[in-house]
């Protein structure tokens, strides 16, 4: 919801590298607020590290 009143608030974006980085900083500052943890994230996480295993920091 929060991500969606932000897009919304920019209503043009000169080129799609800007709405990457409002989204980027809008999702910075929505993570800030969240307490639960991530469900299924050890599963997600050994996943992400098998398919990018030359980005993923180990």
């Amino acid at each position: 919801m929060t991500l969606r009143k932000v897009l919304k608030n920019h209503r043009a974006f000169p080129t799609d590298e800007s709405a990457l980085k409002v989204v980027y900083l809008a999702i910075q500052n929505i993570s800030k607020k969240w307490t639960m943890p991530i469900k299924d994230w050890k599963p997600a996480l050994n996943r992400f590290a098998i398919a990018y295993d030359d980005r993923f920091p180990l």
